[in-house]
């Protein structure tokens, strides 16, 4: 189970900085947020659609149906990977080096630290994902304690809500960058953490996973498309594009780890409601940091409407 555990920690690590060079070596900067976009509806699409495919093989040959879903699913992804041409990747803009003709030198390592934008989105998003990680587990243990819910239909209601969400969000987040810009639209996103954290302490009961797996739809799926071009377009140029990836999912996964933890031992000391609350209380300090910061930030990573 924990050699398990650490495998799959590690896949989901190494993803998301690798499909972000991939796709920039596809589509390079200019294309970049739009097939982004497109590779957030086909994931959550996936999920969804994963997570029907387990429920109903599982109900009808038992939980070694769900394993083997899983492993041809695996099998699948790696004959999609073979499909990709490599000579269609160009590896230079695939790091984040704009120029082919080799102008574009390869910046140090100093950049990560040295680029505060960067640093202050990751340490936002690592107060964001300390207040998130833990409220779906305590929500569902809220709900499954006060007896308000069948602990099987909740789990699968959860991961079907969320995703159908995050497919719409993910559709409509070109066009709400193209509008609002990048800043505005991550903003929302950090805001609906705390609405979430409100509905989830007043709601505990088997419909009120529908408004607060809605709400966590809405900010994963704006952060899933706004976050990875954020980072790119921080560091186009620099050739460190995916390591930023990695340094930014890196603080974030911090978060995660902690959250739980913090939590749960807010959750048995104080009450589920209270956690909730104080979960949802980290959250404003991130927006409040992204809002208040907004002047330096605004220059380096804005994107208006008419270009």
């Amino acid at each position: 189970m924990v050699a398990a555990q650490i495998v799959s920690a590690l896949a989901a690590a190494g993803i998301g900085p690798a499909l972000t060079g991939i796709t920039l070596g596809l589509v390079h900067a200019r294309g970049f947020d739009h097939q982004l976009a497109r590779n957030q509806v086909a994931n959550h699409a996936g999920n969804m659609l994963a997570a029907l495919l387990a429920g109903w093989l599982g109900w009808r040959y038992g939980f070694a149906a769900i394993f083997v879903l899983t492993a041809a699913f695996g099998v699948l992804a790696i004959v999609a990977v073979w499909l990709i041409p490599s000579a269609a990747i160009d590896h230079r803009a695939a790091r984040g080096l704009g120029n082919t003709d080799g102008a574009d030198a390869l910046s140090g390592w100093r950049v990560l630290l040295t680029c505060r934008p960067l640093a202050l989105l990751a340490i936002t998003l690592g107060l964001f994902h300390l207040g998130n990680a833990a409220m779906l587990p305590l929500y569902g243990m809220a709900i499954v304690a006060a007896h308000a819910g069948d602990p099987s239909a909740l789990t699968a209601t959860t991961i079907v809500v969320a995703q159908a969400t995050m497919v719409v969000v993910a559709l409509l987040a070109m066009r709400w960058i193209r509008v609002h810009g990048h800043w505005w639209v991550l903003l929302v996103a950090f805001m609906a953490l705390p609405l979430r954290a409100l509905v989830a302490a007043s709601l505990i009961q088997g419909w009120g996973v529908f408004p607060v797996q809605m709400l966590d739809g809405l900010g994963a799926g704006l952060q899933a498309v706004v976050v990875p071009a954020l980072v790119a377009r921080l560091l186009q140029g620099t050739g460190r594009v995916n390591v930023g990836q990695g340094a930014v999912m890196t603080v974030q996964g911090v978060g995660a780890a902690l959250s739980p933890a913090f939590g749960g031992w807010l959750a048995h000391a104080f009450g589920y409601r209270v956690a909730f609350l104080a979960l949802g209380a980290i959250a404003l300090f991130a927006v409040a940091l992204w809002a208040g910061c907004r002047g330096m930030l605004r220059s380096a990573i804005d994107v208006q409407a008419v270009q």
